[in-house]
């Protein structure tokens, strides 16, 4: 049980970081007049959202990085995890700057953004692969037994991992609370399997950043006082998925991270479907969660249902390692 301390300090000192850090990064983003572009033909109802101040996920990343640096060893893997965190925040950070300074609608060329995630993606495979205790093996879910992958394999699935979980969060934050809340969940989570897989410091790391998404989240509950724009759901994304990387549990990422894949079906679909049929839809609009409030659920309302969803995935994919 003392294992488990340094992961709650984690959680605590990540939170409090949010917390306290919070006033002083909204009041300067304020300042510098970083706030959020609103899309027009998204619900009329987030009109009035525009100019919150975005670009919120810079005090998440930095509380993180305050809580593992006090209360982790800093040995490679959790470094590996920390720098693939922050080279992905880096990148939401530069297409936040170039949407919302720049004026720049689109922001980084998605040619670009896919260049820079699958280079961190990369370096993190290789990294993984050059260890012994993590190597090319991959805990299967339910079965109480390891998958063998052929190096190549590994690596070229590990680097689709890295790149659609960030992006998958990414295109998950377009509410009030709602990536906040649901990271932390699936962050919890993965905290729990670092611990059963007997890695303290990233159970630590996934703990830190439980407690940094809680933290923002005071600030981000609706209705929201900042975003955490590119910066911050980027960032979370390859955090989750380096850590599961690096803790063998890759598997786990699609239960535990189960609505972030419903949310990112559902404009695969949309999009799919809307070329088929030349100009039909599935969902009144995608991703989901404003299918949900176009279908007259309030945005507290599809948020807390959301977060709700997320934390059983988060309990579902944890019997699986039972």
């Amino acid at each position: 049980m003392p294992q488990v301390y340094p992961a709650i300090f984690a959680a605590l000192i990540a939170f409090g970081v949010s917390i306290l850090a919070g006033p002083g990064t909204i009041y300067y983003l304020r300042r510098l007049k970083l706030g959020q572009q609103v899309r027009a033909d998204g619900p009329k109802t987030h009109l009035k959202k525009a100019g919150t101040p975005s670009m919120g996920g810079i005090l998440i990343l930095a509380a993180l990085v305050v809580a593992v640096v006090l209360t982790s060893s800093m040995e490679s893997q959790i470094t590996v995890a920390l720098l693939a965190a922050l080279g992905y925040g880096v990148i939401g950070l530069v297409d936040d700057a170039l949407k919302i300074v720049a004026k720049r609608s689109l922001g980084l060329r998605a040619r670009d953004k896919l260049v820079g995630q699958i280079g961190i993606g990369l370096l993190v495979a290789l990294y993984a692969l050059g260890q012994e205790d993590i190597g090319t093996t991959l805990v299967v879910p339910f079965s109480g037994s390891t998958l063998e992958l052929h190096p190549v394999v590994f690596v070229l699935f590990s680097v689709f991992v890295m790149v659609a979980a960030g992006n998958a969060v990414n295109i998950t934050d377009g509410l009030d609370g709602l990536a906040a809340g649901t990271t932390a969940a699936a962050a919890l989570a993965f905290a729990v399997l670092a611990w059963l897989q007997g890695s303290p410091d990233l159970t630590g790391f996934f703990a830190a950043a439980a407690g940094a998404c809680l933290g923002f989240a005071w600030f981000n509950a609706h209705p929201a006082q900042v975003f955490m724009g590119d910066t911050g759901s980027l960032g979370l994304g390859a955090a989750l998925a380096a850590g599961a990387i690096l803790t063998r549990t890759t598997l786990f990422l699609p239960i535990i991270g189960g609505l972030f894949v419903l949310e990112t079906l559902s404009v695969i679909l949309q999009v799919i479907y809307f070329r088929l049929t030349k100009g039909k839809r599935i969902f009144r609009m995608a991703p989901l969660h404003h299918h949900f409030e176009l279908e007259g659920w309030s945005e507290t309302t599809v948020m807390i249902r959301f977060w709700l969803v997320g934390t059983v995935m988060g309990l579902i994919g944890l019997l699986g390692a039972l």
